[in-house]
């Protein structure tokens, strides 16, 4: 019964970051951070609908898109024997819970390498900065890769369908499109409101069960939330798709062309997601900024 209240607790508001996550929430507000520039739109647009959309160039992220194309060219080719496979398996291999329409570039779990573009592209001062102020807190890196997403003809299932993150109570996915994405190339798509700062957190669709986790169908969630409301996030190259996935999302669904793209997550550190982010004995993090070695919980 007590733990059964202890968890209860930690679901409110206040229980999750005044129990779970004072120490955080206490250095955020004592480091008097602000957001800057774009980053101003893009908190209320967060804070309002849970997802804004951005081009790259309007974020100081210190990296150069340029460098990240071509770091992303050398490793599509050192890939491409992963990619094949992945664009055949995508049609021929339906199994649940594998993702075979998606290639993890780096692995499930990324090896840290603080000298990587990738490394300084998930922990550029901006996309930390957004995350802080997006949860008021010092935030948590559990994530970062490079996708490659096949197109196929099977039907939608996985992550293609309907559904919200359950691992903490705000969860902040950044995607940066290293590729075109129009309608037939899996674009992010999202219920703007549905997260728990939304006017919609509440909207509760028919869903049915795929291997134990929850799924929503294109009908099911136009019957609880319109579908003219649904922000398909589509766009050039360079756009970069900011998303708390506590509220409801799909991507992925690529018919007629291929996704690439850079993702990466931040949560609250006493989040129930798994880290994924492996650090070598070797690792050393003596050039990070403070903000920086937060979020990888140095």
């Amino acid at each position: 019964m007590l733990r059964k209240l202890v968890r209860s607790a930690r679901n409110t508001e206040l229980g999750w970051r005044y129990g779970s996550n004072l120490r955080p929430t206490i250095r955020f507000l004592l480091g008097g951070k602000r957001p800057v520039g774009s980053e101003v739109e893009i908190l209320r647009d967060l804070d309002k609908n849970g997802v804004a959309v951005v081009p790259f160039e309007s974020l100081d992220t210190g990296v150069s898109f340029s460098d990240v194309e071509k770091e992303v060219s050398g490793l599509v080719e050192d890939q491409m024997p992963a990619i094949l496979n992945i664009k055949e398996s995508a049609n021929t291999d339906h199994s649940v819970g594998r993702k075979t329409f998606n290639l993890e570039m780096f692995g499930s779990e990324v090896t840290f390498d603080p000298n990587s573009i990738f490394s300084r592209l998930a922990l550029n001062k901006s996309f930390l900065n957004i995350a802080d102020c997006y949860f008021r807190m010092q935030t948590r890196l559990r994530y970062y890769n490079v996708w490659y997403t096949s197109a196929s003809v099977s039907a939608a299932r996985e992550s293609q369908l309907w559904h919200f993150d359950r691992e903490d109570r705000f969860i902040l996915k950044i995607f940066v499109y290293l590729s075109d994405v129009d309608r037939g190339a899996g674009p992010f798509t999202y219920a703007p409101g549905t997260h728990k700062k939304g006017s919609f957190s509440s909207i509760s669709p028919a869903f049915f069960d795929e291997d134990g986790v929850r799924r929503t169908t294109d009908e099911q969630m136009s019957n609880a939330y319109p579908r003219e409301n649904w922000r398909v996030c589509t766009g050039k190259k360079g756009s970069v798709i900011l998303a708390d996935t506590r509220g409801f999302h799909k991507g992925g669904e690529a018919r007629t062309g291929d996704r690439l793209m850079f993702t990466c997550m931040f949560t609250s550190p006493a989040s129930e997601s798994k880290n994924l982010i492996r650090y070598p004995d070797d690792a050393t993090f003596s050039n990070f900024e403070r903000a920086q070695k937060a979020a990888l919980g140095y």
